[in-house]
């Protein structure tokens, strides 16, 4: 369920390729050759992980909100020139494993623009799945967007109706290809997934998944349920980290 655009070239540097990116990209990489006649061949890698072409998964401490952090401490309690001292993603170095579920809410198309997901969206898309919620699940959201194809188009996402579905049935992970409307639709709570999930629930969020393989496998076999394994990079001090998670069946 990865999603991630073809690397650029990252300009400046001393040796290797040095050509610029084509167009936005949310990583770069550089080939570098090691010694006059190279022995081996190496990559440096600039990486902007909340990027919305780059499957990611985000740390706790990523949402600030009037200048707290999740679990509403000061954000400089946890976050400094270091990098994130506390609440990083090396809180799921050890992985996730977890019952998935797939939650399609506009199978064989995608959402209207600018649509505002409420838990009936979630509830309908429960029944057509024949599926129930248990704790700990993951719920995998589908809108059939790409984020990073939008065209200027107002996305889908989230309102608060959302997030208290989430906590009522215990939720343990949301996987979306789009959770937070961009712009907001209600621009005096913006971001419900990313402050009112993230930041007030503690819940993992892992952001611009492409779900559509997913959703083909789930429709072809007649089931929506899986073995979901997301295993990020053990990477200390980050607020996120490029993720691939995977659906076992």
């Amino acid at each position: 369920m990865p999603n991630s655009t073809s690397p650029g070239r990252l300009n400046g540097t001393p040796i290797g390729l040095d050509t610029e990116p084509v167009g936005e990209v949310a990583w770069r990489q550089v080939l570098v050759w090691l010694g006059a006649s190279p022995r081996a061949v190496a990559e440096q890698w600039t990486l902007t992980p909340h990027h919305p072409a780059l499957t990611h998964l985000d740390a706790l401490s990523h949402t600030v909100v009037d200048g707290r952090v999740y679990p509403d401490v000061p954000v400089s309690e946890r976050v400094g020139a270091d990098g994130v001292r506390l609440g990083s993603t090396a809180a799921f170095a050890d992985g996730i494993l977890t019952r998935g579920v797939l939650l399609d809410l506009a199978p064989g198309g995608r959402l209207p623009a600018a649509h505002q997901i409420t838990r009936r969206d979630l509830d309908a898309a429960v029944d057509r799945a024949r599926v129930e919620i248990a704790s700990g699940d993951a719920v995998v959201v589908r809108t059939g967007w790409d984020p990073a194809a939008t065209d200027g188009r107002a996305t889908p996402g989230a309102d608060p109706s959302v997030i208290a579905w989430l906590r009522d049935h215990e939720v343990g992970i949301w996987i979306g290809d789009i959770g937070d409307a961009w712009p907001p639709l209600d621009p005096a709570s913006p971001m419900p997934l990313h402050r009112l999930a993230l930041f007030g629930l503690g819940l993992p969020l892992v952001d611009s998944a492409d779900l559509e393989q997913l959703a083909n496998k789930c429709a072809r076999i007649n089931r929506s349920t899986f073995l979901l394994v997301v295993a990020p990079p053990r990477v200390h001090g980050a607020s996120g980290v490029p993720a691939n998670p995977i659906a076992v069946f």
